[in-house]
């Protein structure tokens, strides 16, 4: 799709409509999540810090996003895939792989089906996208960025050499600011100069299988079919604060959020995880990343957030001015794969009753019905009557934000719901 997000927002509020509109945190420490053309022709793109999109474009619009929306969106749009073909692979919520060979007899030639694609989106959606057309996936999605916005290539067999070659090396998959330095050293700029360079060069400058990968996509090799769906690899969950926080209560806190989060879509992806990490970035963007690798894999919130604050603690952080935190579950495991026992073995039934009952009520009341009771308070003093401080910072019974060691009595409907 043409600027996914922000085309959206334009479609629900048709005013916009030729206004530069950014999608994303107002303010100024919030993350550009999309732009439109006109604000994009400002400098502004995904990624960017808001401050610094404001500043390249004062006359935009900032609207907040609508995850929610998305994805209903996105998924109208899936369906209109499926119905063309079962070999889909979503790349993200607005890009996807088809594979319409099986759908020529039905509905016609590649072009006159991405022309149906373009047609239908728009008329369903609201919402115009950029259709590229190739025999190999690297050169189709090649095809669809060089068509944005709004448009439609197709580069047929007898033409990939043509259209590859004049492309600059960072279009190749794999090349980023470090390669295509290194290509640009060797004196190569242009996909055709890769691939006219002897393989056992491109091998010795880059390594046996970067230079391989490099010489043979240089040439529109490119083996991978289109797999209709593959399972994450990880699942996770990460916040900016507003400003940079040296409270380790509100640390804590907020890790058993993210710890919940995280939990959460695991079980509504059917996985467990083995390994939990954390992210640490600190006011001056310095990034610490810490990992451990379970010994039962785990689908329970609190088992995650127990993990993660024991990495936390690991770190020794005193008082130091952190920016962002992330909670991130890897290494998969599909759970109706996983032994009975790993599922009924040392961890507290307590807990995983709890968060399958807290799913119920999601699905019944919506997102964000049932919390810890430890969420509930925005500031969650950790000096509030009945814990006493002990020395160290921690509570008499738990750490801070830890839920205490039976199934949480205090889980109870809260008034809002998170985002």
């Amino acid at each position: 799709m043409d600027a996914f997000f922000a085309s959206v927002e334009v479609r629900r509020r048709p005013e916009l409509r030729g206004k530069p509109v950014i999608v994303g945190g107002d303010g100024n420490r919030g993350v550009v999540t999309s732009a439109t053309y006109e604000a994009r022709a400002c400098g502004v793109h995904s990624a960017m810090p808001m401050g610094r999109a404001k500043r390249l474009c004062p006359q935009a619009i900032v609207v907040p996003g609508d995850m929610r929306l998305y994805a209903e969106t996105s998924a109208g749009i899936m369906a209109l895939f499926r119905s063309i073909t079962p070999l889909v692979e979503p790349l993200s919520l607005d890009e996807a792989f088809l594979d319409v060979a099986g759908a020529r007899r039905r509905l016609g030639s590649p072009r006159e089906i991405a022309v149906w694609i373009r047609a239908r989106i728009e008329d369903e959606q609201g919402i115009t996208c950029s259709v590229g057309v190739a025999s190999t996936k690297f050169v189709a999605k090649l095809a669809s960025t060089h068509s944005k916005p709004d448009g439609l290539l197709v580069v047929p067999v007898e033409g990939v050499i043509r259209f590859l070659h004049a492309l600059p090396v960072s279009a190749l998959w794999g090349v980023g600011a470090k390669t295509e330095e290194h290509l640009t050293q060797l004196g190569l700029r242009s996909v055709g100069q890769v691939a006219h360079t002897p393989l056992p060069t491109l091998q010795r400058a880059l390594g046996p299988a970067l230079g391989a990968h490099l010489y043979a996509l240089s040439w529109g090799r490119d083996e991978r079919v289109v797999v209709p769906h593959e399972p994450e690899k990880s699942i996770g969950s990460e916040e900016t604060f507003g400003s940079d926080v040296d409270d380790p209560a509100v640390i804590y806190r907020e890790l058993l959020r993210l710890s919940e989060r995280t939990a959460a879509r695991l079980r509504s992806a059917g996985a467990l995880t083995r390994t939990v990490s954390i992210k640490v970035r600190f006011h001056d963007f310095t990034t610490l990343t810490r990992a451990r690798t379970l010994r039962i894999p785990t689908d329970v919130g609190q088992e995650i957030f127990e993990v993660a604050s024991q990495l936390y603690d690991a770190l020794g952080l005193e008082r130091a001015r952190i920016r962002l935190v992330g909670v991130r579950a890897e290494g998969l495991l599909p759970a109706a794969e996983a032994p009975v026992q790993l599922l009924l073995g040392a961890r507290e039934h307590g807990w995983r009753d709890a968060d399958t009952a807290a799913d119920r009520a999601a699905r019944r009341f919506g997102a964000g019905a049932v919390r810890p009771a430890t969420l509930l308070d925005p500031v969650s003093d950790p000096t509030r009557p009945g814990r006493e401080r002990r020395r160290d910072g921690h509570r008499d019974g738990h750490r801070d934000g830890h839920r205490a060691k039976a199934p949480p009595e205090g889980m109870r409907p809260a008034g809002d719901s998170e985002t």
